[in-house]
C-alpha cells in the first residue's frame, strides 16, 4: 500500500456539490454513496472488498487473534434469572454455541430449552432480542430478529409444551412487554404500519397497545401515543398484583421522560385513567409498586447521580416531589444503578439491596427498607461490574445479580439477606486459558482541567506488556462518550487477546457517558461534544507521557458513537495515532438525521435544521474536516450492511474522502463491509472473525509482533 495516492484505491467520483446551509457553504462530494440502489456504489464496494481482502492477507497476526478470541469466547456465559414461582428463566451460552439459549427450570428438574436461535435458524443469523414470562410463568413472550435488522417479531409460547400460542407480531423493535395477571393479555409498544406514516418515517411513530393473547394484532386496543412526537419511545410496566400500570415516554434518546400511573382496579385496562407522575421535567424518573403498598421512585430529579424516594400510589398529587419521602439519598461520588427489595417473612427486617457505580466500578450496599439507613456492604469478587439486580416477584430473602470483570466471564452471584452472604449461583459453563492481567485506574486532566479516569490493562508482572517492563508497548485506546452509556470492566476477549500478545489496552471514561452521573453525560452532549474529543486526545497523550506507548505504537478504536469519537480524533490530531479502527460510525453530522434512527439522536447531538446547532455540528463533523495532502494514519472502517441504526453510508463517504485526501506518506485506508449482520448481537464465529481482522490490522500498524 505504498506509493502515490493515485492508483492505490478504487476510483470514487467526486461531485462538484456545495450547498448553502444557514450561511455555511457545505461540500458533499460523495453524496452518491448514500444511494443503496446505485450500481456505481455496488461496483465501488466490490472493489473495496477486493482491496481489503488483499490487504488483510498481509497482517501476520490476523488468524492468531481470531483463534485466540474464539477460544476466549468459547467459555460462554450465564445470565441472571427471572423467577416465576418455582420456575426459573435464564439464558446461557455453552462452549461451541453461536448464541445464548433461553432455558426454564423448575425445582430439581433439568433445564429445558425454550428458545434456541440456532434451532430457529442454523445459519446463525437470527438473534434473541428480548423475552418476558407472564406473571405466573406459564407463557413466554419473546422477540427474534434476523440478519441484523433488529426488526423484532414478537411471539408467545406455552412454557410447559413449547408450542406457539401467538404471533408473530411485527414492528415490535425496542418493545417491552408488561403482562396482566392470568396471562390473557399484555401491554406492549408497536410502530404504526409504513402505509400510515410519511415516507421515510417507518422507523418512528410508536404506540402503546393492549393485546389479547391469540387475537389478531390488528385488533389491539390503542392505549397511548397518539399526537405525540414521532420519535418518542415508550415503556410500560404492570405491578405483580396487576393493579398499577406505569407508562413512560421519552423524546428519542433524551435524558428525561414523562411518566404516568394508572390504577387498573378503578379503571378499565383497555382505557386506563393515567395520572401524571412527571411531565415536562428535565429528569429521568421510574416507579415500581412495592409489595408493602408504597410506590418506589427511582429518579435523578434534583440528584444527577440518582436517589430513591417513596410515596403512596394513591397520593393526591403524585407529581409533587415534596410529597416524596427520600429513602436513599444522592451519593456525592457514586451513581445509583438499581435496587432489589427483600421483604420475606423469614427476615428480621426488610432490606433494600442497592447497586452503585463509583468511577466505573461496581459496589453493592444493603439498607433498612423503612429508614434507608445503610446496614452493610456486599463484597464482590474483584474490581468489576455488577448488574441485573433482581429478586423473586413474590418477595423473599434472596437477590441475584450478574458479575464480570476483565478476566471473569459473565456469571451470577446470589445474595442471602438472612446472613448477608454471597455465593456463586452460576458460572460461565466453559473454560479458556485466560491470561493474567493487571488493570490500573489512572486519573488524568483533560484540556480544560477536568479530571478523567481511564482503565489501563496490561500483562501481569513479568509478562509481556506488563507495567514495569522497560519500554513502551503497542497499545489500543478505546472510548465511547455519549448517550449516558458507561464503559465498565467486563470480560473482553479482544482486550485479553491483545494483552496476551504483549500489548496494552486502555478504556477512557469520557464525558458524555454516565460514569459520574447525569451531569457527566450532559457535559459531553450537544454544544459540549468537543469536550469528549478533548478527553480522548488527553487520554492518548497521557498514555504516551506516562511511557505506556508512543504515537507510532498507538491505535484508537471505537464503534457507533465511539466511531464518531475516533473519526473526529482522526481528523483533529492525525499525527497522534498510528492506526484507527472505526466501526459502524456516524461521520457526516450534517445529514445523519436523514438515515437509520438518526432523528432520535438529535437530542444528543443537535439538529442541522437549527442554524445554531448546525454551527457546532459542522465544527467537528469528521467528513467535513478531511484535508487533502494530510498524512493520515492507517484507517480501517468496519460496517455492517444490514445496520438499521447507523447507515453504512457514513463510513463509505468518509472512506472515499480519506482515500482521495491522504498523502503518499500516509497509511492505508480500508473498508470492511460485512453482510447479513447489523449494529447489535452476532454469532460467536462472526465476532471472532471480526476481531481477527481489527486486531490484526492494529497489530500490523502499531508494530505488535505476535509470537
Amino acid at each position: 500500500m505504498s506509493g502515490t495516492r493515485e492508483g492505490r484505491y478504487p476510483e470514487a467520483r467526486r461531485l462538484d456539490l456545495t450547498e448553502e446551509l444557514s450561511g455555511h457553504r457545505v461540500s458533499d462530494p460523495y453524496r452518491w454513496l448514500e444511494d443503496a440502489g446505485s450500481a456505481e456504489r455496488a461496483e465501488w464496494l466490490a472493489a473495496q472488498a477486493e482491496l481489503f481482502g488483499v490487504a488483510k492477507d498481509g497482517w501476520p497476526g490476523r488468524e492468531w487473534f481470531a483463534e485466540r478470541v474464539r477460544s476466549l469466547l468459547a467459555v460462554g456465559y450465564a445470565g441472571t434469572p427471572a423467577w416465576r414461582g418455582e420456575r426459573c428463566f435464564f439464558t446461557r451460552r455453552e462452549p461451541g454455541q453461536e448464541h445464548g439459549v433461553l432455558y426454564v427450570s423448575s425445582g430439581s428438574q433439568s433445564p429445558t430449552v425454550l428458545v434456541d436461535p440456532m434451532a430457529v435458524d442454523p445459519s446463525g443469523l437470527t438473534t434473541l432480542d428480548a423475552w418476558q414470562p407472564d406473571k405466573e410463568g406459564r407463557l413466554l413472550a419473546y422477540q427474534l430478529s434476523a440478519g441484523g435488522d433488529e426488526e423484532s417479531l414478537l411471539r408467545v409460547l406455552d412454557v410447559a409444551t413449547g408450542s406457539l400460542v401467538d404471533g408473530p407480531i411485527d414492528r415490535c423493535r425496542y418493545s417491552n412487554v408488561a403482562w396482566l395477571p392470568g396471562g390473557k393479555a399484555f401491554y406492549y409498544t408497536r410502530r404504526l404500519p409504513a402505509s400510515l406514516v410519511p415516507q421515510g418515517e417507518s422507523q418512528y411513530h410508536r404506540r402503546v397497545y393492549l393485546h389479547q393473547v391469540g387475537a389478531p394484532a390488528d385488533a389491539d386496543v390503542l392505549i397511548f401515543g397518539s399526537g405525540r412526537d414521532k420519535t418518542d419511545y415508550y415503556s410500560v410496566s404492570v405491578s405483580r398484583d396487576g393493579r398499577w400500570l406505569a407508562v413512560s415516554a421519552s423524546r428519542g434518546t433524551a435524558p428525561r421522560n414523562d411518566l404516568w400511573l394508572a390504577d387498573l382496579t378503578s379503571s378499565d385496562p383497555a382505557a386506563p385513567e393515567l395520572r401524571v407522575v412527571q411531565e415536562g421535567v428535565d429528569a429521568q424518573t421510574w416507579v415500581r409498586a412495592g409489595r408493602d403498598g408504597l410506590l418506589y421512585v427511582f429518579t435523578d430529579r434534583d440528584a444527577p447521580r440518582g436517589r430513591i424516594a417513596v410515596t403512596s400510589p394513591s397520593a393526591a398529587d403524585l407529581a409533587d416531589p415534596s410529597a416524596w419521602r427520600e429513602l436513599i439519598g444522592e451519593d456525592p461520588e457514586a451513581v445509583l444503578r438499581g435496587y432489589a427489595i427483600l421483604d420475606g417473612p423469614e427476615l428480621a427486617r426488610s432490606v433494600l439491596v442497592v447497586s452503585w457505580m463509583r468511577h466505573a466500578l461496581s459496589e453493592i450496599s444493603v439498607h433498612d427498607l423503612v429508614s434507608g439507613d445503610r446496614l452493610s456492604g456486599v463484597t464482590l469478587p474483584g474490581l468489576g461490574s455488577a448488574g441485573g439486580l433482581s429478586e423473586r416477584p413474590e418477595g423473599g430473602h434472596e437477590a441475584w445479580f450478574g458479575y464480570t470483570d476483565y478476566t471473569t466471564p459473565p456469571g451470577v452471584l446470589r445474595f442471602d439477606a438472612r446472613d448477608s452472604s454471597v455465593s456463586t449461583w452460576a458460572v460461565a459453563p466453559g473454560s479458556a486459558p485466560v491470561p493474567e492481567v493487571t488493570a490500573r485506574q489512572v486519573t488524568y486532566e483533560s484540556a480544560d482541567g477536568t479530571p478523567v479516569r481511564m482503565l489501563v490493562i496490561s500483562g501481569a508482572p513479568g509478562a509481556p506488556g506488563a507495567s514495569g517492563v522497560p519500554g513502551p508497548r503497542p497499545a489500543i485506546l478505546t472510548g465511547y462518550g455519549g448517550f449516558d452509556i458507561s464503559l465498565t470492566p467486563g470480560y473482553s476477549p479482544n482486550a485479553l487477546a491483545w494483552v496476551s500478545a504483549g500489548g496494552v489496552y486502555a478504556v477512557a471514561n469520557l464525558r458524555g457517558g454516565s460514569e459520574e452521573g447525569e451531569e457527566w453525560h450532559r457535559a459531553g452532549m450537544l454544544d459540549r461534544k468537543q469536550k469528549v474529543f478533548d478527553d480522548f486526545r488527553c487520554a492518548a497523550q497521557t498514555l504516551i507521557r506516562d511511557g505506556w506507548t508512543t504515537s507510532r505504537q498507538l491505535a484508537i478504536s471505537g464503534g457507533s458513537n465511539g466511531g464518531l469519537l475516533v473519526g473526529a480524533s482522526l481528523v483533529q490530531e492525525p499525527g497522534l495515532y498510528a492506526a484507527v479502527v472505526c466501526s459502524a460510525p456516524l461521520l457526516d453530522m450534517v445529514r445523519y438525521e436523514r438515515f437509520g434512527l438518526g432523528q432520535t439522536w438529535n437530542v444528543e447531538y443537535g439538529s442541522a435544521s437549527d442554524p445554531a446547532q448546525l454551527e457546532w455540528l459542522l465544527s467537528y463533523s469528521p467528513y467535513h474536516h478531511v484535508v487533502p495532502g494530510t498524512v493520515y494514519p492507517a484507517v480501517l472502517f468496519t460496517v455492517f450492511t444490514n445496520d438499521t441504526r447507523v447507515d453504512p453510508m457514513h463510513a463509505y463517504k468518509m472512506c472515499a474522502a480519506l482515500q482521495y485526501a491522504t498523502s503518499a506518506a500516509g497509511g492505508p485506508v480500508l473498508l470492511r463491509a460485512e453482510g447479513q449482520v447489523g449494529h447489535g448481537a452476532r454469532a460467536v464465529s462472526r465476532s471472532a472473525e471480526l476481531a481477527g481482522d481489527t486486531l490484526g490490522f492494529a497489530a500490523c500498524y502499531t508494530g505488535l509482533i505476535v509470537a
